[in-house]
């Protein structure tokens, strides 16, 4: 058989499956820690699995075009779930397992779902209430069974009982299976995803199995990805980086994903797991780094101060040595003694002692903070792409990794930045099209096909891209300098103790922020200070913690002086929120992606009073949605402070 026939026949995953389990069928597939107990499942154990439980769902009438509603974190039953659809010829819905009601009802809704398997009691009971409102879900399938006892809805079934009825009927129909898989296409419908909805209610994005498979081909051999290495699933399944990392690539590599216990555990469990490629956000990043600094800061006096030290020496030639330059020789003895000591160590506890890449997209990153985990040895990569995209476009190839590029094209695919400055592309793993939205498709892709980012970019003398912001959320100061507000809010959020920021200085003389503390960052600096607090609101409106937030503005404020693009827009006001921004109160996305349309709504009378000098207090009442979906309000006596601006150190002209 030829290559090119070879490459044909495995045209979609549920054939990728049938390959896996014949050439690596004693190659672990999946791995999955419950009780504390890693449990593994080799790749011909879970084509099993997943050809028992296809034949139950098509023995209730599930079949071609039909959609799955997948809602649960990272579980084997629920990526089975997956494929078994695919095999079948029906499509996998995948959605935010902590998505609320009215978020699960639009997009029930809009795919027109009629089969839906949750992981438990909580998401089952949040489809019931979808059908309340509703829906009509008519097939609800659980993975775990706890409290569910007393369920005595008709349409209701675990799964279990869902493969039970499928080996029955396999028993009747031996080659059923086999001959549904032969029957798919690469051209046919592999999923559909939904985008967060940073401005407005999610697309339904169409992706085909060929286009996913184009791009998983290009990550493995870019990474020289194989069936020996390994990921952690512990992204939203319903984001498309989850989705190609733990079931996409995975299942064109045929490498094992592995499934925490649960999210509390999971560092300890990627400890235990080491796994060679790891995918992270800017804002797990953020976390470990402020988690980092805020336990160093209580550790005892001479190992804080070897901590610090090593850091430093770190952050001035770490980068340098790993990406073979030129280093003096005390230099390299100074980085092996902090390899010992700090590097080594530090490593080891973020799960990383195994990991050859790290790859990290979805949000951009501070320069400040890709650098930090570089220099401590951490094969840190940017990634650039979107779900529209099948996901990523660029990457960074080994030698060419800056902190201020997403690097270039992957092969075969075709960037490019157009007059307006937005970033556009053309690739064989693009989406179809926006279910049922043909406007919303025609405005992504233009008549020669390309498709627009929406976001502005640009190539550096070295071919590499790099994104300046949204297209939509850059702006123009009034005196008519750049605004780019994703530029400054990462500056600030490399310091521990600031979460969230949101800057406005479009069509204004001057620019201002909101920004939100990091409660365990700033909990713990006030601790060790004896600051008492009571809460988040308490916290924030602290003199002492705005004293803190306005000596890191005033940091930031002089590195922008030093650049005479953007030396306008040094942070003049801010007020620390009384709240944090919240997914369930609609300022964020399920992706923590901010929502600035929702925030320039709600806090419109706040952001108006950032630009009155008169005004140094103001009082705020804010909607908000509790943790047990209770509504209320939150209200606070907010204090306006001003903040030290720096005069361009660069000369004009």
């Amino acid at each position: 058989m030829s290559d090119s026939d070879k490459q044909q026949d495995l045209d979609t995953f549920p054939k990728l499956l049938q390959h896996n389990a014949t050439r690596f069928a004693n190659v672990p597939s999946i791995r999955e820690k419950e009780y504390g107990i890693w449990q593994t499942w080799t790749w011909a154990e879970a084509a099993e699995e997943i050809k028992a439980f296809a034949n139950g769902l098509a023995t209730h009438g599930f079949g071609r075009g039909d959609k799955l509603f997948i809602i649960g974190s990272n579980r084997p039953r629920m990526y089975w779930a997956m494929c078994a659809a695919q095999s079948l010829g029906g499509i996998p819905v995948p959605t935010y397992q902590d998505a609320v009601v009215e978020e699960l009802t639009y997009v029930v809704d809009h795919a027109e779902v009629k089969y839906a398997i949750a992981e438990d009691q909580e998401q089952v009971d949040k489809l019931l209430q979808v059908n309340e409102l509703g829906a009509s879900i008519e097939m609800i399938i659980y993975d775990d069974s706890r409290g569910l006892g007393d369920y005595d809805a008709e349409y209701i079934f675990s799964f279990e009982n869902i493969q039970a009825s499928g080996v029955e009927f396999c028993n009747k129909s031996p080659t059923f299976f086999e001959d549904q898989i032969a029957l798919g296409s690469g051209d046919d419908v592999a999923v559909l995803l939904y985008t967060s909805g940073t401005t407005g209610q999610p697309k339904g994005v169409i992706l085909s199995h060929a286009g996913l498979i184009f791009g998983s081909e290009r990550v493995a051999t870019l990474e020289s990805l194989t069936e020996k290495d390994s990921v952690m699933a512990y992204l939203p399944m319903a984001w498309v980086v989850d989705h190609f990392l733990c079931y996409t690539l995975a299942y064109c590599a045929a490498y094992c994903v592995c499934c925490p216990e649960n999210q509390d555990t999971l560092l300890q469990d990627k400890k235990e797991i080491g796994p060679s490629f790891h995918f992270t956000s800017p804002r797990v990043l953020e976390a470990q780094r402020t988690d980092i600094l805020t336990r160093m800061e209580d550790a005892a006096g001479i190992k804080r101060k070897l901590f610090n030290y090593f850091i430093d020496h770190a952050s001035r030639v770490g980068i340098s040595i790993h990406s073979g330059e030129k280093v003096s020789l005390i230099d390299r003895l100074l980085y092996f003694l902090g390899e010992i000591y700090a590097y080594g160590p530090l490593r080891n506890n973020l799960g990383y002692s195994k990991t050859r890449i790290t790859w990290t997209a979805g949000e951009a990153i501070g320069p400040d903070m890709f650098d930090f985990y570089r220099s401590i040895g951490i094969n840190l990569k940017q990634v650039y792409g979107q779900t529209e995209a099948g996901p990523f476009l660029t990457a960074h190839q080994s030698g060419g990794v800056r902190s201020d590029t997403v690097g270039v094209p992957l092969a075969d695919v075709d960037v490019k930045i157009d007059e307006h400055g937005e970033v556009i592309f053309r690739s064989p793993g693009a989406f179809r099209e926006y279910y049922k939205d043909p406007e919303a498709t025609r405005k992504s892709k233009n008549a020669d096909g390309w498709i627009l980012t929406g976001d502005a970019g640009l190539f550096d003398h070295d071919g590499q891209l790099k994104i300046i912001d949204r297209i939509k959320d850059v702006g123009t100061m009034s005196n008519g300098s750049l605004f780019a507000p994703k530029f400054i809010e990462n500056k600030l959020k490399f310091f521990a103790h600031i979460l969230e920021v949101v800057t406005f200085g479009d069509q204004r003389d001057r620019v201002t922020a909101l920004i939100n503390i990091d409660l365990v960052a700033v909990g713990s600096w006030a601790e060790r200070r004896n600051i008492a607090y009571a809460s988040y609101q308490d916290l924030a409106s602290r003199p002492e913690v705005y004293s803190m937030v306005q000596e890191s503005i005033e940091q930031v404020n002089i590195d922008l002086s030093r650049d005479e693009s953007l030396a306008n827009s040094q942070i003049t006001r801010f007020v620390i929120l009384h709240k944090e921004l919240d997914a369930d109160d609609g300022e964020l996305t399920r992706t923590r992606k901010v929502r600035r349309r929702i925030i320039h709504e709600r806090y419109a009378e706040l952001i108006e009073a950032l630009y009155n000098p008169e005004i140094s207090r103001i009082q705020v009442e804010t909607d908000v949605v509790f943790e047990d979906g209770r509504k209320g309000i939150i209200s606070g006596n907010l204090k306006i402070r001003d903040v030290k601006i720096f005069q361009t150190t660069q000369k004009t002209g």
